[in-house]
């Protein structure tokens, strides 16, 4: 028997939308989901191993050799014995809003559409003194860049350098809008104070929380301007880390910024992705794997020769010596030290792949792949621009989340790593785990022709309208005093064209466009360019094969996509919009809204940031540029 769950989540959600430090409203209770130190033991937890992930995720974090395990899962029925439990949440905010009937006015009469309710903290509600009335959260908390958050203190909030007072507040709202300017919170005192102050200075606070997002380090020297230069009515930083206890706290500079409980920038996962690649040949290793629970722990030949005296492990390691052994567990553990970007190993094993359609057994389940025959799929004389189309049978994606930011989002860079010194919140006190699922599914990737993407990349027009692009980037790296890189034509090529692809793969194949994701790869030093279309499933037997059998009719989609991106809905707006427009601001779109090449969050892996279809399609306003031909 166990306690029964306050609410529940899918396990995905918890590495992605419901993850350690998010704001999660339940049936009865507003709350914020516990960090890792409130999870089950990981010994009730299922291990996902995968090497290669686990060690760049050291990489990123400082961890060594971090282990990855699966969210708990929820219990099948109430006297279920293998249930552990599940994740502790915490109550946030304390405070709340009660329904009650003001008798308290102030100044001259108040209008009849104004709304008044008292503003109580939770200790208040524990002696029944408001039962019966409606109560609710207050959808108002503060927090800054580095992901701390705390309730506001409305006292400080109304009466400014004089809290002395602690006569009741009132938050009265006006009109029916929920405007921030129609909300006054008031005291008993005759002291107001509008919300819209505190977001007045929220813009110019966000700057700062820009400048930190990009450089960590830049913390202290604006704490002083957030003082004196911008009247911050919130007041600095608390360093409040409710996720981790109600004790947990940490040193922090910052001005706090007005958040909205429920907004959309409450909480940014940092995600970590790789797919499971084949260890061919390896039979040593794969015997290492099967007994890894028994053999993770050993670091040397006097470790492994005591473990080998087990007659399973005697057996299944009979045909290998110590130092091969110890080898392919050195190699599990350190995912075999491969410096290399995650996404450069993937494209290789892609590559990789045999002629085929697949109709052979699985070599490894993880990962079956194979390049479909050209005479299967090709039709058009024009058809160079794709050099090969390869359909992944069987894949197997681990995410893993390792921190989040709020705010802003911190993406990660073209090859889906993210730089070493970025601030993130943590997850634990002191983490030495990760939380992480596996998706099983299926996908096709599309090889480009370098030949033919570097001849599109010498073009003048090519060229001008990167440099537009550039000065874009330019302009969003200075205002967010970001240091990234511009990542390349070839980048904004395949990233548009991916886009374009989805929605018309998600009108054959059988899935939604939310749920097909892109891997765009793009490797410039040696030349190789293709982009992943996948969908996977949670699920141990993955997805049903609708995607991988659109392989055969990919000039027909490639014909439909480029349709699509001809022609906006919003054009000719759309079309002569340049990333270098400051009065739009939207420095990292050219060609590119949400009539044409924006899609779901869920699919875009960068945020839907550094699109253009000129680069792929001519458009109204740049026929130059574009990579295919509008007679394809």
């Amino acid at each position: 028997m166990h306690r029964k769950a306050t609410g529940e989540a899918r396990r995905a959600q918890i590495i992605t939308t419901y993850g350690p430090g998010s704001l999660i409203d339940l049936p009865k209770h507003s709350a914020i989901v516990g960090g890792l130190d409130a999870w089950p033991k990981t010994t009730d937890l299922e291990e996902i191993v995968e090497p290669r992930l686990s060690f760049k995720i050291g990489e990123v974090t400082g961890v060594q050799q971090p282990k990855l395990f699966a969210p708990p899962r929820g219990a099948e029925s109430f006297f279920d014995e293998n249930y552990h439990g599940g994740i502790t949440i915490w109550q946030f905010p304390e405070w709340f809003l009660v329904n009650e009937k003001n008798a308290f006015s102030v100044g001259e009469g108040a209008k009849e559409d104004r709304t008044s309710r008292r503003l109580v903290r939770r200790k208040e509600l524990v002696h029944n003194k408001y039962d019966g009335l409606p109560v609710t959260p207050i959808r108002f908390v503060q927090t800054c860049a580095h992901g701390h958050i705390d309730d506001i203190d409305w006292h400080a909030f109304v009466h400014g350098d004089d809290p002395s007072c602690v006569r009741p507040l009132w938050l009265d709202e006006h009109g029916t809008s929920g405007d921030l300017a129609n909300l006054v919170v008031r005291c008993e005192c005759g002291k107001k104070r509008s919300l819209y102050e505190a977001s007045a200075s929220k813009r110019a606070l966000e700057a700062e929380a820009d400048e930190v997002a990009a450089d960590p380090d830049a913390q202290g020297a604006d704490s002083a301007r957030g003082e004196s230069e911008i009247s911050n009515p919130l007041g600095p930083c608390t360093g409040r880390r409710p996720w981790l206890g109600g004790s947990s706290f940490e040193a922090c500079g910052l001005p706090s910024v007005l958040l909205i409980r429920t907004a959309s920038n409450a909480y940014f996962p940092q995600l970590v992705t790789a797919l499971s690649l084949p260890d061919v040949g390896d039979v040593v290793r794969q015997a290492v794997k099967a007994h890894w629970d028994d053999l993770q722990i050993v670091e040397s030949s006097a470790e492994l020769f005591f473990l080998r005296k087990k007659p399973k492990l005697a057996q299944a390691l009979a045909a290998f010596d110590n130092d091969k052994v110890l080898e392919a567990i050195s190699a599990l553990k350190h995912g075999d030290n491969d410096d290399r970007p995650v996404k450069i190993s993937e494209l290789e094993a892609i590559l990789a792949a045999s002629e085929g359609y697949g109709d052979d057994v699985p070599i490894d389940e993880n990962f079956h792949a194979r390049r479909y025959p050209d005479h299967a799929w090709r039709k058009l004389s024009d058809g160079r621009h794709i050099k090969a189309v390869y359909q992944l049978h069987r894949l197997r994606e681990v995410m893993a989340l390792i921190g989040f930011t709020r705010l802003k989002p911190v993406t990660p860079d073209i090859n889906g790593e993210y730089d070493k010194d970025v601030r993130r919140a943590d997850l634990a006190e002191d983490p030495n785990w990760f939380p992480a699922v596996e998706n099983r599914g299926e996908g096709i990737f599309l090889q480009f022709n370098s030949d033919e993407v570097a001849e599109w990349l010498q073009r003048d027009a090519v060229l001008d309208r990167l440099k537009a692009l550039e000065r874009g980037h330019a302009a969003w790296a200075e205002e967010r005093e970001s240091k990234r890189e511009f990542p390349g034509g070839a980048f904004v090529l395949l990233h548009t064209f991916s886009h374009l692809f989805i929605q018309s793969l998600s009108m054959r194949c059988g899935y939604p466009i939310s749920s097909i994701r892109e891997r765009v790869y793009v490797d410039t030093e040696n030349g190789r360019y293709g982009v992943l279309f996948y969908t996977s499933s949670t699920d141990a037997s993955g997805t049903l094969g609708g995607l991988v059998q659109q392989a055969r009719y990919v000039e027909d989609h490639l014909r439909y996509a480029l349709q699509l991106g001809s022609l906006c809905s919003n054009d000719p707006i759309c079309a002569h919009h340049l990333s270098d427009d400051v009065l739009e601001q939207r420095y990292l779109h050219g060609a590119a809204c949400h009539g044409c090449t924006l899609i779901s969050e869920t699919s875009c892996e960068y945020h839907n940031d550094y699109l253009d279809r000129a680069l792929v399609m001519p458009t109204l306003s740049q026929p130059e540029a574009a990579f295919f031909s509008r007679t394809l």
